[in-house]
This record gives C-alpha cells, sequence and structure tokens, in this order.
C-alpha cells in the first residue's frame, strides 16, 4: 500500500434490511449518481458476511467529506428498517462477524488504533449503529 492510513470509518448503504445489493450496485450509485470516479468504498460486507473489495486501499476514498485521506472505508449492506426511511442495525450475525475479522486484520497489518463511524463526522445515523460501543463490547 502507498498511501499512510490512521483510522477506518464504518458506514451502512442506507438500505431495506432483507435486500441485498452488489458492489456493482453501488458503484452505479456512486459513479453514475454522484460522478465520483469509482465506489467510495474500499471494501463491502454483504449480507452473507462475504467481504467484497471496493476502491483499492491505495486510493483515497470518497466516503466522509473531509476525511478521506487517511482513512479506509468499510460499509455494509443494509441500515435502513424495512421500510426504507427509519435507521437500524440491520447487521446480520455474518456481517458482525466479518466487520469485527476485517476491522482486526486491518489494525493489526497497518498499525491502525482508531475506528469510528460515518456518524461521528456528520449529521447522519450512520453506520446505524453505536461504533464506540461495538468496539468495547468486541474489544478493539
Amino acid at each position: 500500500m502507498i498511501r499512510k492510513v490512521n483510522e477506518i470509518i464504518l458506514h451502512c448503504t442506507a438500505t431495506p434490511e432483507g435486500k441485498d445489493y452488489t458492489v456493482e450496485d453501488i458503484r452505479k450509485w456512486h459513479v453514475q449518481g454522484n460522478k465520483w470516479k469509482d465506489i467510495g468504498y474500499h471494501y463491502v460486507i454483504y449480507r452473507d458476511g462475504t467481504i467484497h473489495v471496493g476502491r483499492p486501499l491505495d486510493q483515497i476514498g470518497a466516503h466522509c467529506s473531509g476525511h478521506n485521506n487517511y482513512t479506509i472505508g468499510i460499509v455494509y449492506v443494509g441500515g435502513l428498517a424495512a421500510d426504507g426511511k427509519t435507521a437500524k442495525d440491520t447487521r446480520t450475525a455474518a456481517q458482525k462477524e466479518a466487520m469485527y475479522t476485517l476491522c482486526k486484520i486491518l489494525c493489526d497489518t497497518l498499525g491502525i488504533k482508531k475506528i469510528t463511524g460515518h456518524r461521528e463526522y456528520a449529521a447522519k445515523a450512520c453506520p446505524s449503529f453505536d461504533v464506540q460501543k461495538w468496539r468495547k463490547e468486541v474489544g478493539l
């Protein structure tokens, strides 16, 4: 990896619970809708817990305005109740396990000590759960 990173920022796709979306779906939203050059996140965690690469790690992400240069953006599919409007922690057990594993590997290999949620930097519900409480619960 060429660039220095010191933080992971967690996100949700703000999509209704129980619905699947892919890296390509999100890339289309970001490229066509936002006019970005690529998907904004470095990793996407599907509902089944599989981890998929989005934007390459050596490229600066586009996931948290003012905080992209030294961060890695990780998003899980979900974050809204079935009504598509209400923020809700919709992470499946597989997503929770994958999120922990990915964060642990990145922290250990890259020396990252800071993990935050998007809502710590913006007036949003994203990632629809309290990241600092989760970190304490899982020991990260």
